[in-house]
């Protein structure tokens, strides 16, 4: 494989540059992963349509990754319930060394190819579920071994890399390839790469939240109440779609707790 995510920066001396010459050097490189995303659109498309068409019989979505590419795939998987008011336990990311890891490195965690697996397990991952693994290198044993093990049991898997084939990518049922190119500081992936996969991720989740029915029209209407702002933008969604004054929208999302039942509960 080309392992692209490695090779140096066309950028040389960028210690010796000023501030304003390195920020528009990581600039321009940060222009080139949208432009990289689109071409991996079609890939996108079938594990997107695969992870829903299992998450509508039931089914569960896991991420599994290691340091940058882990910690993406937890936060992707934390923002489904407020987002989408789905369950806590429906949308999860695991990091290869555990929670921990969100903050600090585990050294060595993701060299273990036998530990996804095991950390899966705490879930009850079954045939029902889906894989993701996240590995810009396409090469992390913590998710290539979690994969390997769950095609095994029959559970859909998919990834997001940052190079093409690869064992991650061989192990993918639909993988996603978004190759950005080197990075701006030879071999940091949590830059483009980094924003690649969570570029890939948002449209990820949020298509197949989509498609099992947790957006009307535009909205979020099953998102979750946690703070003012929130129970603000749900008032205005009651008050636009019911037509009320904003003293009655509120009582009926106090009274209801969602902006769907609100709406759902009192639409002529």
């Amino acid at each position: 494989m080309n392992r692209v995510t490695e090779q140096e920066s066309k950028y040389h001396n960028i210690d010796q540059m000023s501030v304003l010459e390195i920020l528009k050097g990581i600039n321009n490189e940060d222009k080139l992963v949208p432009l990289a995303v689109e071409k991996a659109l079609p890939q996108i498309e079938k594990l997107a349509t695969a992870i829903a068409e299992r998450m509508l019989k039931g089914g569960r979505l896991f991420y599994i990754g290691a340091g940058t590419s882990g910690r993406l795939g937890v936060v992707d998987a934390s923002e489904c319930p407020p987002t989408f008011g789905v369950p806590f336990d429906q949308v999860v990311g695991i990091i290869a060394g555990g929670d921990s890891a969100i903050r600090k490195a585990v050294e060595f965690a993701e060299d273990d190819d036998k530990q996804a697996w095991v950390d899966l397990q705490e879930y009850h991952i079954n045939e029902k579920d889906s894989l993701v693994g996240l590995a810009a290198s396409g090469t992390t044993p913590y998710v290539v071994g979690g994969l390997n093990t769950a095609r095994q049991h029959g559970i859909l898997t998919g990834c997001i890399v940052c190079n093409e084939g690869g064992p991650i990518v061989a192990e993918s049922d639909f993988p996603v390839e978004v190759v950005v190119g080197p990075e701006f500081l030879t071999g940091s992936t949590r830059m483009k790469s980094g924003t690649a996969q969570k570029l890939v991720l948002n449209m990820l989740s949020t298509t197949v939240m989509i498609r099992l029915g947790r957006v009307k029209g535009n909205k979020m209407v099953d998102m979750q109440l946690t703070n003012h702002k929130l129970v603000d933008r749900g008032t205005q969604m009651v008050m636009d779609e019911l037509h009320i004054d904003h003293d009655q929208a509120a009582d009926l999302l106090s009274k209801y707790g969602s902006v769907r039942k609100a709406v759902e509960a009192n639409k002529k």
